[in-house]
């Protein structure tokens, strides 16, 4: 039953609301051709009791809590912004009644945060239809540019939206479409917006160069500024388009992305008050706000903290700080008496962060060494380099300037992780390794103090590096008429070799393909083995044209991919329509695959479209006969040895082709393996290539990689996922053990789920081709009887898939960097 004084207090407002109807000191829509001025007398005030003001243009009149447009200033009111307020009050002219003990405004939209104006400031509604921001010196602080759209009014909507509308009430210019730091329930933040916080509740200037949330063509990203900026949240979306957008809703952030009636749910909010709002915080929290009747203004959820809490944020101790669980700040230390490379830059404020007691000096790298801080979890979500060893990890932050650690993550083998280089270093967390399965070290890159030589140390030091300079002239200049001479001889060599190589396809000259290419304008990517561009022969066939840069590694590529594929044609492997050879060019010219490589269609977060069952089976039955000609239906026998996703091409109908054999080896067909130096990409390595005595085993290794991504629509090695399960291998070792294997089946196909059955029988396929013996992995052909349905899958199979990585140890390892070339481009578009 409702109270007696609240039914007393509506009664008191009814009749004081309804004596005053009508003659309204209050409005929510006007007219053009009107303006305002910031001063006591042309406005009404509402004064909240946290001391700020508004001087009202607009007011919502439906609805809690209401909305308030005009110039707000905070306490001091020496500066005010033209600002949409929103608070509990209610009106009852001429006086505002607060429905709350505390009425603490909020502003949720501001034009001018960044140039606050004076009184005597104007705001004008012109008869153009251009909303128009001047201070008191009549210089225009900030515009609408509506000009000239037919505006015909200005209004404040009861869901805090102000707009300009037009004669048939269509919305021209609203400020929904224009945040700045807030987002209330039913507004849209689309690609190309952010959310920007203020430096505080007292400076309302964006705080553009800390913190910033938007939308990415992946998904929702929170950034912390710096260079380049550092992802500290990541929600991955799949199927984003340039038209999608989030929105806030009533139970949570949510995508638009085909569908306008479709809400795909990015994070959940907890149902707590009629009206709520996020607000970006200055400390970079997103945290939402509710306001309940009579209640006042509340924290309802902090949005981005995850499993480490607070620590988990850029600046949650300041930079180069460490936080442990209960976000006590501490500055990296040496651990040696009388060592301090860090010290705070306020002691009675530990979070403030730390500075370096000595600078970083790039051109006196040799004194520079390493801090190294075990079980140190870093915020970051990217990866500057993936597969690579500790000391590959802390030789790169040395030989890069900028780099101010190495921040190095694996799973249980130091010798294949993920690597971090960030150019500025925000706070550290202190972590539980035993809790969050990974381990993590962070090598803090300091300067030791040097002092400088004597003149007479000088002078020693001076003549024999004099000397030997003029030594290394001199080797320098023979060793390059070598290389001259050297460079010649190999092409002749090379020259003899294309003329002898049997079924060698077309060959064209340089000229041709600068025609077909229009001069090498159409660019369709680019990779560590050169440039990839769209090009039309002269019959009218559309053509890939790979472009090889570089010295032994171009050769190597180009020699590979001419002998083995030059003469051999299968339905199932990409043709190599002909090739170039002029001076240092080296050219390679493909078919032309119109839907792109596998990979984008099947990861979570970058894919086109989600495929079919059926289509799927249909993709990994043409990539199984690929390899089986390949191993086996040959003159000799061809190892691939770089099967991934990025490397199976889809042409019209999504028939399937093997492409880019840059890496591959031919092998005698009496030959059983073969020894030979490390290539390939990391992640879909066999474990025999430790011994580098391999055969045609490590593709179907790879393939039983490919495969697995293909039924789970995600990368063998995803950071957007939890800790603990990055490493797709250990995900599926995990799920076969508690018998959940159809949980890391893709949920974006439906039909996926209806034949589990399947799904379930081509897991146990790539379990058998994922054996760590080799001599227990099947042939490609008998993969081909298993997928026909003559064949059963090997019952008793090992489903201990961990091995562990392989190290560099050798200048001669051929394995591709992070980002490789991208043989898939030459599908066509990207």
């Amino acid at each position: 039953m409702r109270a007696p004084w609240m039914c007393s207090f509506f009664f008191a407002f009814f009749l004081i609301f309804s004596s005053n109807a009508s003659q309204p000191d209050y409005v929510a829509s006007a007219n053009v051709s009107t303006i305002w001025t910031n001063n006591e007398s042309s406005l009404r005030s509402i004064n909240f009791t946290d001391g700020s003001r508004m001087r009202v243009i607009l007011i919502s009149t439906t609805g809690l809590p209401m909305f308030t447009c005009g110039f707000f200033c905070n306490g001091t009111c020496t500066s005010y912004l033209f600002a949409i307020v929103t608070n509990l009050f209610m009106v009852v002219n001429p006086q505002v009644v607060p429905l709350a003990n505390q009425d603490f405004p909020e502003v949720i939209w501001s034009a001018n945060r960044d140039h606050p104006v004076r009184d005597g400031a104007t705001l004008q509604l012109t008869a153009t239809g251009e909303l128009v921001l001047k201070d008191v010196d009549r210089s225009i602080v900030w515009t609408s540019n509506s000009n000239g759209q037919s505006i015909a009014g200005m209004t404040l909507t009861q869901d805090g939206n102000l707009g300009l509308f037009d004669v048939d009430n269509s919305m021209i210019w609203q400020s929904f479409e224009n945040p700045t730091d807030c987002l209330i329930t039913g507004q849209k933040l689309f690609q190309g917006q952010k959310l920007i916080p203020s430096v505080s509740s007292t400076d309302w200037t964006a705080q553009k160069d800390l913190f910033s949330l938007q939308i990415t063509n992946k998904g929702l990203v929170a950034y912390v500024e710096s260079n380049p900026p550092q992802v500290y949240f990541r929600k991955l979306v799949n199927g984003i388009t340039p038209k999608s957008y989030i929105v806030f809703s009533d139970r949570s952030l949510c995508f638009l992305i085909d569908r306008p009636s479709y809400c795909k749910s990015v994070i959940d909010v907890p149902p707590a008050f009629p009206f709520r709002y996020i607000k970006l915080m200055p400390d970079g929290h997103l945290k939402v706000f509710g306001w309940g009747t009579y209640n006042g203004k509340k924290m309802v959820a902090d949005l981005l903290t995850g499993p480490l809490g607070n620590c988990s944020y850029p600046l949650a101790c300041g930079r180069n700080a460490v936080c442990t669980d209960n976000q006590q700040c501490s500055c990296p230390s040496s651990g040696s008496p009388g060592a301090d490379y860090f010290k705070a830059v306020n002691d009675s404020q530990p979070n403030m962060g730390c500075s370096l007691v000595t600078p970083h000096t790039c051109n006196a790298t040799q004194h520079q060494h390493f801090i190294e801080l075990k079980n140190v979890k870093y915020f970051s979500y990217t990866a500057d380099m993936e597969y690579v060893d500790m000391e590959t990890c802390k030789q790169a932050c040395l030989e890069k300037c900028s780099c101010k650690a190495a921040l190095f993550e694996y799973c249980s083998n130091s010798s294949s992780g993920n690597c971090t280089l960030p150019s500025e270093l925000f706070t550290m967390t202190k972590v539980d390794a035993s809790k969050i399965h990974l381990n993590t070290s962070a090598f803090i890159k300091v300067q030791n103090v040097t002092s400088t030589p004597s003149s007479k140390s000088r002078a020693t030091i001076l003549g024999p590096a004099i000397g030997s300079f003029v030594i290394i002239v001199i080797m320098s200049g023979g060793l390059a008429m070598f290389i001259v001479q050297k460079k010649k001889r190999d092409d002749e060599i090379e020259e003899e070799y294309l003329d002898q190589v049997p079924g060698m396809p077309t060959r064209f000259s340089y000229k041709e393909l600068k025609t077909a290419t229009e001069n090498f304008n159409k660019k369709l990517g680019q990779g560590g083995f050169g440039s990839v561009f769209e090009g039309t022969l002269e019959d009218g066939s559309k053509v890939a044209v790979k472009c090889l840069h570089g010295l032994v590694h171009v050769k190597k590529s180009f020699l590979a991919e001419v002998e083995s594929i030059g003469s051999i044609h299968h339905v199932n492997l990409v043709q190599l329509r002909g090739f170039c050879a002029w001076k240092s060019q080296r050219l390679l010219v493909y078919e032309f695959m119109s839907n792109g490589s596998l990979d984008q269609w099947i990861y979570y977060g970058e894919r086109k479209h989600v495929l079919g069952w059926e289509c799927r089976k249909k993709i990994i039955f043409d990539i199984a006969k690929g390899l089986a000609y390949l191993h086996e239906d040959c003159r000799q026998k061809i190892i691939h040895l770089d099967i991934k996703p990025q490397n199976i091409l889809l042409d019209n109908d999504f028939n399937a082709k093997v492409s880019d054999f840059g890496l591959s080896k031919l092998i005698d067909r009496d030959q059983s393996q073969v020894i030979t130096t490390m290539r390939g990409t990391p992640g879909y390595l066999a474990p025999e290539w430790l011994s580098l005595n391999i055969s045609e085993k490590v593709d179907v290794y790879s393939f039983g990689i490919l495969l697995l991504e293909i039924l789970c629509g995600r990368k063998i090695f995803d950071r957007s996922q939890p800790q603990e399960s990055w490493h797709l291998l250990c995900v599926f070792q995990r799920c076969w053990e508690q018998e959940t294997l159809m949980n890391i089946v893709d949920e974006y196909s439906e039909d996926m789920q209806v034949n589990s059955t399947e799904v379930m029988e081509m897991m146990k396929v790539a379990s058998w081709c994922l054996q760590t013996d080799f001599t227990r992995r099947p042939s490609m052909s008998t993969v081909i009887k298993v997928l026909e349905g003559v064949m059963n899958v090997e019952s008793n199979l090992d489903y201990n898939f961990s091995y562990p990585r392989p190290q560099e140890t050798t200048n001669e390892l051929e394995i591709k960097s992070s980002n490789p070339m991208l043989p898939s481009i030459l599908s066509g578009p990207r």
